[in-house]
């Protein structure tokens, strides 16, 4: 029901004029207020009838120094949201010199404390860096993440009145969506077999991180160009562990690596002595031959020969 009630508020164009017209209305009213308060004080003296003249003057001086703060000015990508006696009144997205109703207000939550000018909304695209926060991943490694989100606000309405403040909310869900997203994924590639993971996919986790902020902030009118992961490393109290079982991971790969080698390299010496009939080898010194050459090719240190001068029967 709530989000329902939210959707009746809709952007709507203000009704503004031409600022360049009404500066001229105003011009006109200050001669006329200057004329009429100096034509009253001129024949005052003659007859004190002209005391409405100059009374006419300042009624006419109040209303043109009223009418002024109808005056606004926009640049490019700014907006005005305006409020008349509480109720919205429309929004001014277009650049140029305008006048609107001088009882219209501009709102911007994330500016309330300033006032006139300063309450315009930036319709930019701006960058969000969040602080870094502590999660857990799907293996429940607790882990640093922190993220950089571009953003800009579509719908000015929704942005101004579905959230308090649409910044604070827009940090807010992006912590929740972070942790979200995080507990979905490895932090690497997990033993499962799952290729799919935060340091090892980042344009995939970018596009999910992406997708979910947006489902959240759609009530803000906000629009997420894009999501990143700024800062991922693990939590200092598991740092070392985790350090040492990816350095244990790489031995381990290297080391298979190296007796894949090894083992065909041995097969390959095998078959070049039995094609050139270099030497006939028995069972027993094709097994001395395999274990020697397995030792000198898996080692991680130099082997040192030793030279047999006696037969092994």
């Amino acid at each position: 029901m709530e989000n329902k009630k939210f959707d009746e508020i809709t952007e709507r164009s203000a009704h503004e004029k031409s600022g360049w017209m009404m500066l001229a209305i105003i011009i006109l009213l200050i001669l006329c207020s200057v004329g009429l308060f100096a034509t009253g004080a001129a024949f005052l003296d003659e007859h004190p009838a002209f005391v409405v003249l100059m009374v006419a003057g300042v009624v006419t001086l109040v209303c043109w120094i009223f009418l002024c703060s109808g005056f606004k000015v926009l640049q490019p990508n700014e907006a005005f949201v305006l409020t008349l006696f509480g109720r919205y009144y429309g929004t001014i997205k277009r650049d140029g010199f305008f006048w609107v109703n001088p009882f219209c207000a501009a709102v911007n939550p994330a500016r309330m404390s300033t006032a006139g000018f300063a309450r315009k909304l930036s319709l930019k695209a701006m960058t969000l860096n969040n602080d870094k926060q502590k999660v857990n991943d799907e293996e429940g490694n607790p882990i640093e993440i922190s993220v950089v989100v571009i953003w800009r606000i579509t719908n000015t309405a929704k942005a101004v009145f579905n959230v308090e403040n649409y910044m604070a909310y827009l940090s807010t869900q992006c912590d929740a969506a972070i942790r979200q997203v995080a507990r979905q994924y490895p932090y690497d590639v997990s033993t499962n077999g799952d290729e799919t993971s935060l340091r090892g996919s980042a344009q995939e986790i970018a596009e999910v991180l992406r997708a979910e902020l947006q489902q959240r902030t759609e009530m803000a009118g906000i629009e997420i160009l894009e999501a990143r992961i700024s800062h991922l490393a693990y939590a200092p109290e598991i740092a070392a562990a985790m350090l040492q079982r990816q350095q244990a991971s790489a031995i381990i790969a290297a080391r298979q690596k190296i007796v894949e080698g090894a083992v065909s390299m041995v097969q390959m010496a095998l078959n070049k002595l039995s094609e050139e009939e270099i030497v006939e080898l028995d069972d027993e010194r094709k097994a001395q031959m395999v274990s020697n050459l397995l030792v000198v090719l898996c080692g991680n240190r130099d082997a040192q020969p030793v030279v047999g001068t006696g037969s092994i029967y």
